[in-house]
């Protein structure tokens, strides 16, 4: 064949070759651009099915337990769509693998475990129990509701919605007895810590758990020492005296995940760091670290007893006891107007529901 000829044949063949491929590509084009819209018209969706019922008060929940009425997935979906970095499940308490939890070599409780390893591991060899309890657990949807000690509860006659839940989650020393009628008289938990505990053992709730909130080395000093019935050694490092005994089997008593003190703190509220110490208002409180525990493992989360009127400081603090507004406005730890932003995105973007209109 002629040189000359061959080379245009040559270049011919080229052309016809970049032809081909510029088509392919921009079939490819079109294909990846429906794959987005498909899937963005899919999240849509999605989060539509999840859209609240419109009803007339907004503080009372479905009601009934009815797994066909829980709304599945509800809570991840929409702490997902306001928080992209959110993870959706992350175990409530700590189990015998704890150690291979991201970060919590690196911390110092609150934020972590760290040297305080070989005493949980003692203690969760003999708890040997690390969820719920097999009833909740087999649950495909949970409904959750974390009671404060919000004032606002009193007189609100919100028992009886409080009691539907599936997961009732109390905090410190918030009484029921006596109460009843504004808080329920379910308890599927109590979260706490040592100072935070009731002193009087007869206080405690039957069959409820005991979730123990480390927010220093000496706390898991002490559940050690609870779980083990063992006589309190010591009360230093403590700010009040704490329980020397406390009313629960160890296969009824939980150590919650530090994980959630430490996103609560850091990615939610945007607390500063300090290097991962506990100090001045870089650390949530209990009943925001419950919440925060709640939206990963539950699929509904309502509240019940949350208010905080800082412009009030005489005002009661709590719907039992003399406590006054001012102790928590004078807190070091806790940066409350940070908090009170944070709890009312929630409420506001649906995430949760408040049953008392307190946030």
């Amino acid at each position: 064949m002629d040189p000359e000829k061959e080379k245009v044949m040559i270049w011919l063949e080229r052309c016809e070759l970049l032809r081909t491929m510029k088509a392919r590509h921009k079939l490819l084009f079109i294909l990846c651009t429906l794959l987005v819209l498909c899937f963005i018209l899919y999240s849509l969706w999605k989060l539509q099915q999840y859209k609240p019922p419109a009803v007339s008060n907004a503080t009372e929940a479905p009601k009934g337990t009815n797994e066909s009425s829980c709304k599945r997935g509800y809570a991840a979906t929409m702490m997902t769509a306001n928080y992209p970095r959110f993870v959706k499940k992350i175990p409530m308490f700590l189990d015998r693998n704890f150690r291979l939890l991201p970060k919590v070599k690196d911390y110092l409780p609150p934020f972590g475990l760290k040297t305080q390893e070989k005493s949980i591991e003692e203690i969760l060899t003999v708890t040997k129990n690390y969820k719920l309890g097999n009833e909740l657990d087999s649950l495909s949807c949970k409904r959750c509701v974390i009671v404060g000690g919000g004032a606002i509860l009193s007189n609100k006659r919100k028992g009886p919605i409080i009691d539907e839940y599936d997961v009732v989650v109390r905090l410190n020393g918030a009484p029921v007895h006596g109460h009843s009628e504004d808080v329920g008289t379910k308890t599927t938990m109590r979260i706490t810590y040592p100072e935070g505990a009731f002193n009087n053992a007869s206080l405690y709730e039957n069959k409820s758990l005991f979730v123990l909130t480390a927010f220093k080395p000496q706390d898991i000093k002490w559940l050690r020492q609870m779980v083990f019935k063992q006589k309190l050694r010591s009360i230093e490092g403590f700010w009040k005296s704490v329980p020397v005994f406390v009313p629960r089997e160890p296969s009824e008593i939980r150590i919650l995940n530090p994980y959630f003190i430490r996103e609560a703190a850091f990615q939610l509220i945007g607390l500063p760091s300090h290097n991962g110490i506990m100090s001045k208002g870089n650390t949530p409180t209990l009943g925001t670290v419950a919440i925060t525990m709640a939206l990963h493992n539950c699929d509904e989360v309502a509240v019940a007893g949350f208010s905080y009127d800082l412009s009030k400081p005489s005002a009661p603090l709590h719907y039992y006891g003399n406590t006054k507004m001012s102790a928590i406005k004078d807190s070091w730890t806790h940066d409350i107007p940070m908090e009170i932003k944070f709890l009312k995105k929630l409420v506001e973007k649906k995430v949760i529901t408040d049953l008392t209109n307190g946030i």
